[in-house]
């Protein structure tokens, strides 16, 4: 609150505040402005409806509500998030990419670029599908006999493809527009508007439409304790001391300093509760279109569909755990850190330059992923211990990708917000002392 008091009484902030908040206006009115081409009461009456958790629900999520009524953003930030994962993994891929990444500013600018390429090629792709979907009548599990989309015609489909995939172009430039004008990284932002949009109402369902006021004061008093959990330990790091050498560079001389390379002990982020919900969703998905009679889609219907059946729940947690240590050795090379400390001069005390600090530095991580996975595990598993615990709905509110990502994004924005507060008290305190000292010289 200090930051924000602070922010809000400095002009240059207050106006970026403001511009981030206009933004999320914005955002928020796109989520509700039906795609052309779409019966809005037909659309209205099934997303009333109860539906299972799949795919779809963890894109309805992320699009803060807008899948289930097919708006303009009905897509949201999901294709922008999915080409930003898939760039980052085809540079183990394709050396190119590699490159590209050691080049430094200019090569982000390019694979940045990439991105944005691959993100429209996605959003026509996922904007096809829903559409598809929707008309077939399987975008809310067959539960729905209204007719979403009245002109199925070739023509008409297009047309709203191709506003669907504008909206996601549209998206993506304010969410630039956030980072480069306001506070914080724009994407992560317009994430946490969006979960945040369908969290809070269907946080309150439990306690105002159900009258279950015991439950919802259980449920309220977990998430804040998770909430303070996450922030715990999101800001932990194990700091790795680092000695740079002395060295003559024409007249002068560089290094002689000991500083420390930080890492964090979750350094995978959200990624492996996000990679292990969207696989094991996808065979809910394509069990949608077989036969409800058959053995394998019974079979899914009871274990994956699922999330408190034991199949379910040891998947997930297999997956958690692998996406941890493979997320993490894909941003944070060893080899490439030890080679960077080796030829600046920088050492680890004890630990040799090159080969044995590489290896040094791939135990330290392993050992920090174990207890990340750990951590990933009990904060995505709280909800199924809730679910089953206070026999509550499988939809539940909340789960440990929502919980991550409101703390994360919570606390990149608001350490964003106390940096640029004090640039600006530091530049404050600098003119106040010129000032002084320019009157001090016109006294003499």
């Amino acid at each position: 609150m200090r930051t924000l008091i602070q922010a809000l009484k400095t002009k240059e902030l207050r106006n970026k505040i403001l511009f981030v908040i206009f933004m999320i206006i914005i955002f928020r009115i796109g989520s509700f402005i039906p795609t052309p081409g779409v019966d809005y009461t037909a659309v209205q009456k099934c997303a009333s409806l109860e539906t299972a958790e799949n795919f779809v629900g963890l894109v309805n999520l992320f699009s803060g509500g807008a899948l289930l009524q097919l708006s303009i953003f009905a897509l949201g930030i999901m294709p922008y998030i999915t080409a930003s994962i898939v760039i980052q993994l085809l540079r183990v891929v394709i050396p190119r990419f590699e490159e590209l990444h050691k080049e430094g500013q200019s090569g982000e600018a390019k694979l940045t670029e990439y991105t944005r390429y691959l993100t429209i090629g996605l959003a026509v792709l996922q904007s096809t599908t829903i559409l598809v979907t929707a008309r077939s009548g399987q975008l809310f599990n067959g539960a729905c006999t209204q007719q979403i989309i009245p002109d199925s015609s070739v023509w008409n489909l297009s047309v709203m493809v191709l506003i669907m995939t504008g909206a996601t172009g549209f998206i993506m430039w304010m969410a630039e527009l956030i980072t480069e004008k306001g506070i914080g990284n724009g994407m992560s932002i317009l994430i946490f508007t969006s979960i945040c949009s369908s969290f809070l109402p269907q946080l309150w369902t439990i306690g105002y439409a159900k009258h279950e006021w015991v439950k919802f004061g259980v449920v309220v008093a977990v998430i804040i304790f998770i909430l303070i959990f996450v922030n715990y330990i999101e800001l932990m790091q194990r700091r790795i001391p680092v000695q740079y050498t002395r060295r003559m560079i024409g007249r002068k001389m560089y290094g002689g300093t000991s500083t420390y390379l930080p890492i964090k002990v979750n350094m995978s982020g959200v990624i492996p509760p996000i990679f292990a919900s969207s696989i094991l969703a996808i065979p809910t998905l394509v069990a949608q279109f077989g036969n409800s009679s058959q053995k394998w889609v019974i079979w899914i219907n009871t274990n994956l569909a699922n999330t408190t059946s034991t199949w379910y729940i040891c998947l997930y947690s297999l997956m958690i755990v692998f996406f941890t240590f493979f997320y993490t050795s894909i941003i944070f090379n060893t080899d490439e850190t030890a080679d960077n400390m080796k030829e600046y001069g920088g050492f680890i005390p004890g630990i040799r330059a090159g080969r044995a600090t590489s290896e040094y530095l791939k135990y330290v991580v392993n050992r920090l992923n174990t207890v990340g996975s750990i951590y990933l595990l009990f904060v995505c598993l709280i909800p199924t211990v809730l679910i089953m615990a206070l026999n509550l709905s499988s939809r539940l509110p909340f789960g440990g990708t929502t919980i991550l990502i409101i703390a994360g994004v919570g606390l990149d924005t608001l350490r964003q917000a106390a940096a640029q507060t004090e640039q600006f008290q530091y530049e404050g305190f600098l003119l106040k002392a010129d000032a002084a000292s320019a009157k001090a010289e016109l006294n003499k």
